[in-house]
């Protein structure tokens, strides 16, 4: 499968591809590459109406609206990738329709709640305490979080380089109480590595890679929604990332802003958190609006 390893080798080389986005092309072109081969077509064969088949196909198996997207979204890229190496003269994929893919409105948790899961991990778990301040400034990914290097961390410790998705370096600002449990974890980082280890990761541990998993922060953190009375099922390293942005957004952040703290390549990403901005105008029209508050009397037929 030639075709597949020179496109995968372009979006690594080329596009800046991180290895789970390679994995999952991978993964879903060898999908592809499979039902081609049921059909008796290759790649350079493959006919629109083939494509078609294909779609109907992982349709009719019961795969969710987004994981066909996904797919066909992989396929489409192919084959672009395909036609401007000019190992096809024309696109197939041109005139393929995706699936329409519901948007959700982000999950996220109150300031309130943000604000005690944050007080109860202070009292009980430097390092927990310590994520979930520099989770909140800064609104990471899990894995650009539990990933970060030592040397990410400023000297003034102010800042943070994160090397995100694509590998796109960005600097996002710290409060001063992220810095100060940055202050306070680093003091004891080295106890929770074995004497005389030396590890270049923020937050290291035992596992595979070295660094807290994100499996193991999503632990500690049910584990501690738990505790103080939240339902653990509403709560995760990626809903804090959500409460970030939406606070923010509640608070007139501009959406510009927002994305690149984010670390949004699109706009369109971000705009999802506009939900905020239309309870907001809800609530200063049902506030401010004359007909909000002047509610007629009861009427009468001598009103007409």
């Amino acid at each position: 499968m030639f075709e597949i390893d020179a496109f995968l080798e372009m979006m690594q080389a080329e596009r800046g591809a991180s290895s789970n986005t390679i994995a999952a092309y991978q993964h879903d072109l060898e999908h592809f590459f499979t039902f081609l081969q049921a059909q008796n077509q290759t790649p350079q064969s493959a006919q629109p109406d083939i494509l078609r088949r294909y779609v109907q196909s992982i349709a009719d198996a019961g795969y969710a609206v987004k994981t066909q997207s996904r797919r066909l979204s992989a396929i489409r890229e192919f084959y672009r990738f395909l036609f401007s190496e000019g190992i096809i003269k024309q696109n197939p994929t041109d005139y393929l329709e995706l699936p329409k893919v519901r948007k959700f409105l982000p999950k996220y948790l109150s300031e309130e709640d943000v604000n005690t899961l944050i007080a109860e991990a202070s009292a009980q778990n430097i390092r927990l305490y310590t994520l979930l301040e520099v989770l909140y400034a800064s609104g990471m990914r899990v894995s650009e979080l539990v990933g970060l290097p030592v040397s990410a961390v400023t000297r003034e410790k102010k800042h943070l380089y994160i090397i995100g998705k694509g590998n796109k370096e960005r600097i996002v600002p710290l409060n001063d109480k992220a810095c100060l449990a940055l202050d306070k974890w680093l003091l004891i980082r080295e106890n929770n590595m074995r004497p005389g280890a030396r590890s270049k990761w923020l937050f290291p541990s035992k596992s595979r890679s070295g660094h807290l998993t994100r499996d193991g922060f999503f632990k500690e953190l049910k584990k501690l929604a738990l505790e103080i009375g939240l339902d653990p099922e509403k709560v995760s390293p990626h809903v804090f990332r959500h409460s970030f942005a939406s606070h923010l957004v509640a608070h007139d952040a501009d959406l510009r802003s927002v994305q690149k703290l984010l670390g949004h390549a699109d706009i369109a990403t971000t705009e999802i958190y506009t939900h905020i901005l239309q309870d907001r105008l809800k609530k200063v029209v049902e506030k401010s609006h004359p007909l909000a508050y002047n509610i007629p009397a009861k009427e009468t037929n001598e009103d007409y």
